[in-house]
Parts: structure tokens; sequence; C-alpha cells
């Protein structure tokens, strides 16, 4: 059943990840947010509502299968307390989620991946907003 699905990764493999998946499979993850550029320069479409994936741990095992039911563009700085509070991380505030959300895009391995270590984002910059369901655990 999973083997046809493509993959989700959170973050980059290690303890972010696994945080991650442990919070999805808790069912205290329903959405993500990533940077509209990343699907510009790994020249991906923008993920449809209904389609399902199979998240993968930090050691790339299928552990998981989710359904996207909700897809939208947004701004950073029109990032939603909703939103934020269903990432599953424990934010209170979107001031929280973003600091955290800065902290990962301005660190190392997103620097790096891009291979641009002084990249930032600000209010205008635009991120891809999903919610999902947890559709069953493998």
């Amino acid at each position: 059943m999973t083997a046809d699905l493509p993959t989700f990764e959170f973050a980059f493999p290690g303890p972010l990840r696994d945080k991650l998946v442990a919070a999805v499979l808790e069912g205290t993850k329903t959405t993500t947010t990533g940077l509209l550029q990343d699907y510009e320069i790994e020249g991906e479409p923008l993920p449809a509502v209904g389609a399902r994936a199979a998240v993968v741990d930090s050691v790339g095992r299928r552990v998981a299968v989710i359904e996207l039911t909700e897809v939208r563009v947004s701004r950073l700085g029109d990032v939603d307390l909703g939103h934020a509070r269903d990432e599953g991380e424990g934010h209170d505030s979107v001031a929280a989620w973003r600091a955290g959300h800065e902290e990962y895009w301005h660190g190392m391995d997103y620097r790096g991946w891009l291979g641009n270590p002084g990249f930032t984002v600000n209010d205008d910059t635009p991120a891809v907003l999903e919610r999902f369901r947890l559709v069953a655990t493998l």
C-alpha cells in the first residue's frame, strides 16, 4: 500500500525530525510549514489537497501515511495561531512559532542546503502551509 506513495520528510534527519515524526504519530502535529522557494528550487509543484504520502523517520523508514486536507500559500507574517499551534511543537503564540522556524531556516542545515549562508526570512517570505490528517501508522 505505501510502496507507491511519495515520501514526506519533516526537517532534516536527526533530533528535530524525530520530534516532529513522533508528534505526527501522537496526533498532535496536523500542520506543517515550508517555504515556497523550496518547491521552486526542487522544481516540484505545490502539493494538492487529497494527496497522500508516507512519512519517513530519520533513517528513512516509512512510519505513517498522511493525507493533505488543506494547502495554502501565505506570507510568513500572516500565519495564524491555529496553524502555529497545530504544528504540534508546543508553541503557544505565533511569535514563538516564528522564532522556532527562523532558527530552522537560519540554521546551518537549511542554509547549507540552499548554498546561501546569509539567507534570512521576513514577514513577506512566501510560505506553504499544509494541514493533514494521519491516515495510518505503519
